[in-house]
């Protein structure tokens, strides 16, 4: 499992000062970027590769509201691995209390026509061994 340190600003939050909705997903997609690259596989390397990935489905479930000044934890972890796309669990937790579920999947891109590809072999088999099923 990967975690992704997130603080909270005025720019995440409405005027009440509770973290908008659409910025949960923007902290969930940065920590799944952080995963690949700690795995090895930045953006331009993927690019290089010829796929990109994209989310296909999302499914999110609000427990708790985050706050202006909150130091958020953005878990990561590869719950299934196909030979076109993946699937990740990720929460988002303050000082350990879970805020957010959530259940992503990524599909599998051709890097220059955006229409859907296998993953690359070698891509696949490493990231297979990183998987942690239910």
């Amino acid at each position: 499992m990967y975690t992704l340190p997130v603080r909270i600003y005025w720019e995440d939050t409405d005027a009440g000062g509770v973290v908008y909705h659409a910025r949960y997903v923007a902290f969930m997609e940065r920590a799944r970027s952080e995963w690949m690259r700690a795995n090895g596989h930045g953006q331009s390397s993927l690019q290089d590769a010829g796929v990109v990935f994209a989310v296909r489905a999302m499914t999110l479930d609000f427990l708790r509201p985050a706050r202006l000044d909150d130091a958020l934890d953005v878990s990561v972890s590869l719950a299934e691995c196909r030979g076109a796309s993946l699937v990740f669990r990720q929460e988002i937790l303050r000082d350990g209390e879970r805020l957010l579920a959530a259940t992503v999947r990524i599909a599998a891109l051709d890097a220059g026509t955006f229409r859907p590809r296998p993953i690359p072999s070698a891509l696949l088999a490493q990231l297979a061994s990183l998987q942690i099923p239910e």
